[in-house]
């Protein structure tokens, strides 16, 4: 109960209310629920803190400035690998459709058994999934519950309650229980999808009434609580009798979180029964069989073709999975197998197959089968580890879906084989950085999953599971890259754990600060207490000095081979709040309880050696010195037991810093962003605007603009134009889940989230230029950010892009503009010129080829960095095709808009790729010697049109003629002819019909010339000896044809025309019957 000693502790001014709250436990049964009620009403007026101590966080003012950033999108980049899930289920009849509900990312369909995943919550709700059920009667009814069904200590709670789909999840509606935070399990009626039962959980970190079991007979228009035992026990399972809903069974489970502990089972555990459809429920703890004392979670099972088995795995001294044949009546131990057991809090539960009442499931770490009623065990293979739920088919027991660690798996073999988990963007991911290579990659840790560096765009068409890879450290910890070598990577890891990671070598070193293993132990035994996220950071001023922190803040200027602690314990050093975590039955030690630790901390990127630390425990150091000396700056009116989780330097002020912090682990889920522009001396709530439960986790201040400021909150993004005075909600296309991290590279605002893997905002731009002033013009472009001179799609010519995959940023040169009005009749025009002020290419609404479209208010256009193509003629064969546009060499263009009398001009830059070690002077050669080939390409083909409309028009002259052409106009047309036709079959492969005609006609001077262009565009470098001289040799060739083409119209069409005016023909005529 030392949870309720803090929190107890401080309340104040409320001391009868304390008192009361003490003597709650000690209380006979029939007191219980009085005191209660007393206690409740008692609080009902104050917080957990001193009134002074709450934020006060008024609803977000409407958003003006949104007009500028309509068309702004966050891009998914992945990775596309499964997180965390712990609901899932299935279609009764189309045997390829199953759900699944993840942690922090929404609600997931497939249709085609788990080959692809698509999300069906987004644009209604989304974060955390704790239950997901098909109606059996009707199955276009789904019910969702919100709310992690995992209580981690990274956990996510559920504000939203049950959601219902009556479309199979095409729309959804709010039905209720918004403060039961984790409901994790719902039961529905067989034949009637109205009637529904869910299991409840509750608040993880407080006390609260929504909880236990709760029963709708309306489709949840109105709930009725129909168990519940005190306002610190929830429901672990609930499970209906199949085919009987006047039978359930349910399984009650105290559990609470504190900032520093876990405490799963007590006073309220337990399995209750109800034969009258859950309007009444009978308490069978106390069954013959089952274990005395203690009991924490239970899971519950009925097999279905004997209803009289149950089975029940419980956590308790003596715990384990029993059974009863009997209905409840009694119960054995059959299995204490610690495979079924380990963690309890985490797992425990248990399934049994739909035809034989011996095959059991019992998902944990590893996914346990049992073919004899429980009493032995065995592990099978699955993609993925820590197994939460399972679901199977009731007609069909090979048929099934696992939720993991991993996302959600399919199997139609019982097992033997699954679906993957490489195709579902719901990755956990802790924290968020980037290196300083070309395109830069952005890593992080992926819960229960390996650390990640994953490529910020691709040279494809899209960002693949080829384009990221692991790097240092694991699962829980900061991972960042050398500064000045992105393959060497230092990622962290729970434990202590630093390593260093070399991609050339492969060689990963560990370089813990301490390597004293503390697993399985509490912090208070250890030299130094790390978190499992402690941080990991580079300076800003010192590309070699790498820190680190537990409960003191260490450097390196070796690669880690040596540590130096630059300051003293920097927390409270609360010993009563480093103990074991877990109990009073199971002990959990991973670190992820381990208070009194850094949690975050930063050196100012103005000033050299200004040092910042945040605790968990609630205190802020500075040191202005290198660590040689820190001062104390907590804020004076900051609540206890502040999670400092974020700090951010001002980019533009000295002495200028903002923390974040969360108390969501105190059951507080208000935001708190504290602000000090002295050193720390005296500080500032700016939380006006955050949705008071939307508690903060990270800010960043933009590098362009100063006062432009992010904010990342469990439930979604905010930005701030005043230095943090005032917020507005910045969603765009996000879906709702936790922002964990943000950071900002190269302009582009990068964002870690806990269920929806990485997302990347393009280009700050528009949010560093605009100005409510612009809206008054009829035209504005705005600055245009340098743009990247890089390849195409590797897939060209090879379909569409991976589905399961993540997104590029638009290529070439994007330019944000402005229209004050725009109808269907507007017209506009957009030329490209380049540093000559020479026209490459106009874009315009009314153009046939290049045709843009435009909208009031912001439009964005893109230029591809192309050229125009050669010529092209209709149903040529062309074994080398027809060259391409050209590719924009490095250098400064020019851009101008114009609609009606207004027009608006920006220069904008192409920057080469640095991966490409080339000069400027290259580019630019391989650029004009391109030209040259493409024009010369173009010349035969113009060429070639004219041969053919001379030929059209003699042909077409001398055949209206008829029989009554002169001789001499028949031998002078006919000789033309073959001239044209022998320059023609020098200049192109007459007789290539269809796509491999070539392989048996030889191609001529046009082909040829064109696969000069693609070899001299292969690559980036200056034009080679062999390839100019190639050139050189068939544009010699092309020009004797040309010569002759133009003697032909220089002279031998002339005389023509005086042989036809000679002999008098007609021009016009009529066709002679």
């Amino acid at each position: 109960m030392a949870f309720y000693d803090d929190w107890l502790g401080s309340l104040t001014g409320h001391s009868q209310t304390k008192q009361l709250l003490r003597n709650f436990p000690l209380q006979s049964k029939l007191h219980m629920r009085n005191i209660c009620i007393a206690a409740l009403l008692a609080i009902a007026g104050f917080s957990t803190q001193a009134q002074k101590s709450k934020p006060v966080s008024t609803p977000a003012p409407a958003n003006d400035d949104a007009a500028f950033y309509v068309n702004m999108q966050y891009r998914l980049i992945g990775p596309w690998r499964g997180g965390r899930s712990a609901a899932a289920s299935g279609s009764y009849k189309n045997k390829n459709t199953f759900y699944f509900g993840t942690v922090g990312g929404g609600v997931w369909k497939t249709t085609d058994a788990g080959s692809n995943w698509k999300n069906i919550s987004d644009k209604y709700f989304g974060g955390t999934i704790g239950a997901v059920s098909v109606a059996p009667s009707d199955e276009d009814v789904v019910y969702v519950g919100e709310g992690e069904n995992t209580m981690r200590g990274n956990v996510s709670e559920g504000l939203g309650g049950m959601w219902r789909s009556n479309d199979g999840g095409r729309t959804w509606k709010n039905i209720g229980l918004k403060d039961g935070r984790h409901i994790i399990r719902i039961v529905i009626h067989p034949r009637n999808p109205d009637i529904v039962w869910v299991a409840v959980v509750g608040h993880l970190f407080g006390p609260n009434e929504e909880r236990g079991v709760y029963k709708t007979t309306d489709g949840g228009k109105t709930w009725k609580r129909t168990l519940y035992v005190n306002n610190q026990t929830g429901a672990s399972d609930l499970v209906m009798e199949p085919g009987n809903p006047e039978v359930l069974y349910a399984g009650l489970w105290r559990v609470i979180r504190t900032p520093y502990s876990l405490e799963s089972g007590g006073e309220g555990s337990g399995v209750w029964k109800s034969n009258d459809g859950g309007e009444t429920w009978k308490n069978i703890t106390t069954a013959k069989g089952f274990p005395k004392g203690t009991w924490g979670i239970v899971g519950i099972a009925v097999a279905p073709s004997n209803v009289d088995k149950i089975y029940a795995l419980i956590e308790n001294e003596k715990g384990g999975l029993y059974t009863s044949l009997d209905a409840g009546e009694s119960w054995t131990l059959v299995s204490s197998d610690n495979n079924i057991r380990q963690r309890a809090w985490y797992y425990s539960k248990i399934y049994v197959d739909p035809k034989n009442e011996n095959l059991v499931y019992a998902p944990n770490v590893n996914f346990m089968r049992s073919r004899d009623g429980g009493r032995t065990w065995q592990s099978v293979r699955t993609p993925h580890g820590d197994h939460h739920d399972l679901w199977i088919d009731p007609e069909n027991g090979n048929r099934m879906v696992v939720a993991d660690d991993g996302g959600a798996q399919v199997s139609f073999d019982g097992g033997e084989n699954w679906s993957t988990y490489m195709n579902q963007p719901t990755a956990q991911i802790y924290r968020v950085s980037t290196d300083n290579s070309f395109p830069y990659r952005v890593l992080g840790a992926q819960q229960d999953n390996s650390t990640v560096r994953i490529k910020s765009r691709s040279y494809g068409s899209a960002i693949t599971e080829e384009d990221w890879e692991s790097t240092a450290g694991s699962e829980s910890g900061y991972v960042v890259a050398d500064p000045l070598n992105p393959d060497i990577v230092y990622g962290g890891n729970y434990g202590g754990y630093l390593s260093r990671l070399d991609h050339k070598t492969g060689e990963n070193r560990a370089i813990n600060v301490w390597p004293d293993n503390p697993m399985g132990a509490g912090a208070d035994v250890l030299k130094y207490r790390f978190q499992w996220n402690f941080p990991i950071f580079f300076s800003p001023h010192n590309p070699k000095k790498l820190y680190t922190a537990g409960n003191v803040l260490f450097a390196t200027e070796n690669e880690g081979q040596s540590w130096e602690a630059i300051s003293p314990d920097l927390t409270t050093n609360d010993k009563s709040k480093q103990g074991p975590s877990g109990g009073p039955i199971t002990r959990d030690n991973t670190s992820v309880e381990y208070y009194c630790t850094i949690f975050t901390a930063a050196e100012s990127s103005l000033e050299k050696d200004l040092l910042w630390t945040g605790s968990d425990d609630g205190l802020i150091h500075v040191s202005k010195d290198g660590g040689k000396n820190w001062e104390n700056v907590t804020p004076k009116d900051c609540p206890k037991w502040m999670m400092w989780n974020c700090i951010e330097n001002d980019p533009f002020k000295k002495g200028v810093a903002w923390f974040v912090g969360t108390r969501y682990k105190s059951d507080d889920f208000a935001p708190y962003i504290y602000k000090t522009e002295d050193y720390g001396k005296t500080w500032k709530l700016q939380v006006n605007g955050i949705n008071k439960m939307h508690f903060t986790r990270a800010l960043r201040a933009d590098r362009k603009r100063p006062g432009l400021l992010y904010a990342g909150t469990e439930y979604g993004m905010y930005i701030s134009f005043d230095d943090g005075a005032n917020w507005k909600t910045f969603q765009l296309n996000m879906p709702v889940t936790p922002i964990t991290d943000m950071t900002i590279k190269d302009n582009d605002l990068v964002v870690a989230t806990q269920g929806r893997s990485f997302y990347i905002l393009d280009d700050l731009s528009i949010l560093q230029q605009m100005n409510k002033e612009l809206l008054a013009k009829n035209l504005h472009v705005f600055s245009v950010n340098p743009a990247w001179r890089i390849p195409g799609s590797r897939f060209r010519g090879r379909g569409n892009a991976p589905v399961n995959a993540g997104a590029n940023p638009a290529g070439g040169v994007v330019m944000n503009y402005y229209l004050k009005d725009a109808t269907d009749s507007t017209k506009l025009s957009v030329s490209v010129y380049d540093k000559n002020r020479k026209l490459i290419k106009t874009f315009a609404t009314n153009a046939k080829d290049n045709k843009i479209e435009v909208k009031k208010g912001m439009n964005v256009f893109n230029w591809d960095l192309l050229y125009p193509e050669a010529e092209r003629i209709e149903s040529m064969i062309l074994w080398n095709g027809v060259p391409a546009g050209i590719l924009a060499a490095p250098g400064n263009y020019f851009v101008k808009f114009k609609t009606g009398t207004d027009s608006a001009e920006a220069p904008f830059t192409v920057k080469a790729d640095p991966n490409y070690k080339i000069t400027q002077e290259d580019y630019e050669a391989q650029f004009a010697f391109l030209q040259q080939v493409q024009n010369k390409f173009n010349d035969v083909q113009k060429g070639i049109k004219d041969i053919r409309a001379i030929r059209g028009q003699i042909n077409d002259f001398t055949g209206r003629q008829g029989k009554d052409m002169p001789k001499e106009v028949k031998q002078l047309a006919d000789s033309i002819n073959k001239q044209l036709t022998t320059i023609e079959e020098t200049l192109y492969q007459t007789k290539a019909k269809s796509g491999q005609d070539v392989l048996n006609y030889p191609i001529r001077l046009n082909d040829k010339i064109g696969g000069v262009f693609d070899v001299a565009s292969s690559g980036y470098s200056a034009p080679s000896k062999q390839v100019k001289e190639a050139f050189a040799e068939l544009a010699a060739q092309a020009d004797v044809e040309l010569s002759k083409l133009k003697k032909i119209v220089d002279e031998k069409l002339p005389a023509f025309n005086r042989l036809v005016i000679e002999k008098s023909l007609p021009v016009i005529t009529v066709k002679k019957e």
